[in-house]
């Protein structure tokens, strides 16, 4: 008999409050050739979760399961993987594939294929008690540092990171992060690590006593400006109105990151003041996997940790309504407390 799981559906995107998703049942996926069958321990909540929910993003799988920053056991393994086993612990993060010949893959930009695939997006993902990732696009993760922890790394640890790499701060620059989520606790940890001055903006009372808690120079609100002029600004926040904001905050050749994939219309600019002087703005897509790979090596040797908040995996929906209330600092995480139920059916 085909075992089956619990998983989390958007049953017809919409606001968070009312009731987007569903908790059924369903068969445990087989995974196909070059894939992994992964037991979910951990998943984390994402921003970008919210946005799939909501409906913020286009619908690409309907009844989609969320879910992209996993920590899992591989249970089973489809045909043709190798370097792979049944119990590795291994990372599943939100670029899912790309086709691996198109101009942008063979320059080492995968993040800007036409072809990518995305894991709760494009195919199911981990809000569930199972789900299946590429080998290839599988991470193997760190030793010594629990399933909780690391989820948060595998999105928004590598996000930021890519946004911190698209600000080309120069060495002990000055940084800003607008909004301080999951994503900026963990970016903020490692610039710090790196010799940066880093200045928060932000709405929430405890996001800015947790910034200021992991060494941050100064925290403030988010449309106020911050104590000195800025090399690099990333922002996290999906605000448009803040782009002008950030950028007047700008010393003179910044460069301002915009983090999300999803954001609120901008308003006009105006040159002289948001632009000159060589001032940029710049988006963020995805991330390459070998953006991952240094940044969990970085995360390792600099001991980047995430501010962590359980909910049992019956209880995705609450976390994504506190994650859009600001109900927490750092970073929810679902944390699957259902046993594996029956064999897993064979490949």
């Amino acid at each position: 008999m085909t075992a089956t799981m619990h998983a989390w559906e958007v049953r017809e995107p919409g606001p968070v409050e009312g009731q987007p998703l569903r908790y059924v049942e369903k068969p445990v996926p087989t995974p196909g050739p070059g894939e992994l069958l992964v037991h979910v321990r951990t998943c984390g909540v994402c921003r970008t979760d919210l946005h799939v929910t909501e409906g913020d993003l286009p619908v690409h799988r309907p009844h989609v399961t969320p879910g992209h920053e996993v920590v899992g056991v591989v249970a089973a393994t489809g045909p043709d993987v190798d370097g792979h086993a049944v119990g590795d612990r291994v990372g599943v993060a939100w670029l899912r594939s790309t086709d691996g010949s198109c101009r942008f893959c063979r320059r080492g930009d995968e993040n800007l294929c036409p072809a990518s695939r995305y894991t709760g997006w494009d195919a199911d993902g981990g809000y569930a008690e199972y789900t299946t990732v590429p080998a290839a696009f599988a991470y193997p993760l760190p030793g010594g540092v629990d399933d909780t922890a690391l989820s948060p790394l595998l999105c928004a640890g590598i996000i930021g990171y890519r946004a911190l790499l698209r600000t080309s701060l120069p060495e002990n620059g000055r940084l800003g992060l607008y909004g301080f989520g999951g994503s900026a606790h963990l970016c903020a940890q490692l610039a710090l690590a790196q010799g940066a001055r880093v200045h928060v903006l932000t709405r929430g009372a405890a996001a800015r006593r947790l910034a200021l808690d992991l060494g941050a120079a100064s925290a403030g609100g988010a449309d106020g400006r911050p104590p000195e002029p800025l090399d690099g600004a990333i922002l996290f926040a999906p605000a448009g109105e803040l782009v002008p904001v950030a950028l007047r905050a700008l010393d003179r050749g910044g460069v301002l990151a915009v983090a999300g994939i999803h954001l609120s219309d901008i308003p006009p600019l105006k040159y002289e003041q948001d632009l000159f002087y060589e001032r940029e703005l710049r988006s963020v897509t995805s991330n390459t996997r070998r953006d991952g790979r240094d940044f969990l090596a970085l995360a390792e040797r600099h001991r980047v940790r995430a501010t962590t908040h359980p909910y049992p995996l019956s209880r995705a929906q609450d976390a994504l309504r506190d994650l859009k209330a600001g109900r927490f600092d750092g970073a929810a995480v679902l944390v699957n407390d259902l046993e594996p139920r029956g064999p897993v059916p064979p490949a």
